[in-house]
């Protein structure tokens, strides 16, 4: 992912590097040619927090067909000098993934640019997965000769091969090539690329190191401290093993553990006790964040967090002040699972996160969502804030969720904006809230119904509100 610098939510290139709807109202009454240069801008220089789980390819995809955008920005951008400098996936991926949305919508400019960097280009996998779910057969099929000439007829080539039909996210260009009779030798070798991939799997399955049968907490706790010698974390499934072999007779080693051992047995020891509910496990994570390595306060804090009961709600309400990791800890484990009598608390702690760390403060995921699930509506001026000013459009949705949760003025405002929202799931809030006194809002939830490359669970929320048996709108 690339450092990208995002601009003030005020302007347009903020909002359209946010994926905010207002970003896309704006940009289809700014002047066209400004409007043009920001999408390009989001779409060459990927602004998003994490390109795997955040959405804007559609979202960007849907301005370029309504500001009837031409695609040699793009062009420029994929044939350039750095595709051959800068393989890296995330340098092309966002502006791949839109050429596939604008090739289902039917532009053939974008189809055909899609197949030429397949052929040519160096993220070429990406835009096969992109046109096996878009293209004709003719077409994939068009693609053999180019794809598989990228791989030498050597066993290296050929294990490289194997490993890119193995790892493609999409195998329909692979099955027609593997069955295509016109061209037998072609056919011959990826089928014996797809045996190779498969057979790789099943080495790497057997040959898979961990526990074994007959192992003790010490070699339970070997294997994590061997782990974290080799800056692999495996207290996680390190505890699970200890649940399966600790029996009542090996609490005092496990508690020792706990308070004295080496790094990967005292994460192990924190997680498994956490786990198992022992009744002195509170006392133990507080004193592994007051002395513990930062993988041991990681992996106290973590174990914590995932605690179920009456005792972990009544720690962490007296937690919560704490000016460490564990006070954080707390406020997100009442936003979780505390009561109508903790509002105060999470709303403090939701105001002390924004201001210590800002609007994109990743322990705000889990205090927005306890503020929403509370319903405290002294914290709508803060749910605001986050809403406008977050970069990541997870965070935002799940803003917008507790917004109309906690603020009556929700859906004649922000969820208005939020039917064009980048995010599905924050559409199909907007969907089951936006009041229709507005027209755009009438429009957009018809397009939205009739648009085939919008998600079911937003076309079920728009029905629900336009449908036969629905009110009209």
């Amino acid at each position: 992912m690339f450092d990208t610098v995002i601009a003030p939510s005020g302007t347009l290139l903020g909002l359209l590097q946010r994926g905010r709807g207002d970003g896309t109202l704006h940009a289809l009454t700014a002047p066209r040619a400004e409007a043009l240069a920001a999408i390009n801008h989001c779409v060459l220089s990927d602004p998003r927090h994490d390109w795997q789980v955040e959405n804007r390819s559609l979202y960007y995809a849907r301005l370029y067909l309504d500001l009837h955008g031409g695609l040699g920005d793009i062009e420029r951008h994929l044939f350039s000098a750095g595709d051959v400098l800068d393989t890296d996936e995330t340098r092309t991926g966002l502006a791949l993934a839109v050429l596939g949305h604008l090739a289902s919508y039917g532009r053939g400019d974008a189809l055909a640019l899609l197949r030429r960097y397949a052929a040519f280009g160096s993220n070429w996998a990406w835009a096969l997965d992109e046109l096996a779910l878009r293209d004709e057969d003719s077409g994939l099929r068009a693609l053999a000769e180019p794809v598989l000439a990228r791989f030498p007829s050597t066993p290296e080539g050929e294990g490289e091969l194997a490993a890119a039909v193995r790892d493609a996210f999409e195998p329909r260009p692979w099955r027609l090539w593997a069955e295509d009779a016109t061209r037998p030798e072609l056919a011959a070798r990826v089928r014996a690329a797809q045996e190779r991939g498969s057979f790789d799997q099943w080495q790497r399955q057997l040959r898979s190191p961990g526990p074994q049968p007959g192992w003790s907490v010490r070699a339970v706790f070997d294997w994590a401290e061997e782990a974290i010698g080799r800056g692999a974390g495996l207290h996680v499934p390190a505890a699970r093993c200890l649940s399966a072999v600790a029996g009542p007779e090996d609490r005092d080693e496990i508690l020792l553990a706990a308070r004295a051992g080496t790094d990967g047995a005292r994460s192990t020891a924190l997680r498994y006790l956490a786990g198992a509910q022992d009744p002195a496990v509170l006392d133990l994570i507080s004193d592994a964040v007051g002395d513990g390595s930062r993988t041991v306060v990681d992996a106290a804090v973590d174990a914590f967090e995932r605690m179920r009961g009456d005792a972990a709600v009544e720690r962490a309400r007296a937690w919560v002040r704490r000016p460490d990791e564990l006070g954080a800890a707390a406020g997100r484990v009442l936003a979780c699972r505390g009561g109508a009598q903790d509002a105060e608390l999470v709303l403090e702690a939701l105001r002390e996160a924004v201001r210590g760390e800002g609007p994109d403060a990743a322990t705000l995921w889990t205090l927005v969502d306890g503020a929403g699930r509370l319903g405290i509506r002294c914290a709508a001026p803060v749910l605001r804030h986050v809403y406008r000013e977050t970069t990541s459009s997870h965070l935002r949705g799940r803003a917008a969720r507790a917004l109309a949760a906690t603020d009556s003025t929700f859906p004649a405002g922000f969820a208005v904006e939020c039917l064009w929202d980048c995010e599905e799931s924050t559409r199909e809030v907007a969907a089951r809230h936006a009041e229709t006194g507005d027209a755009r809002v009438v429009d957009q939830l018809r397009r939205l119904a009739a648009d085939p490359a919008e998600e079911d669970d937003v076309q079920t929320a728009v029905r629900s509100r336009i449908g036969p048996d629905a009110p009209a709108v």
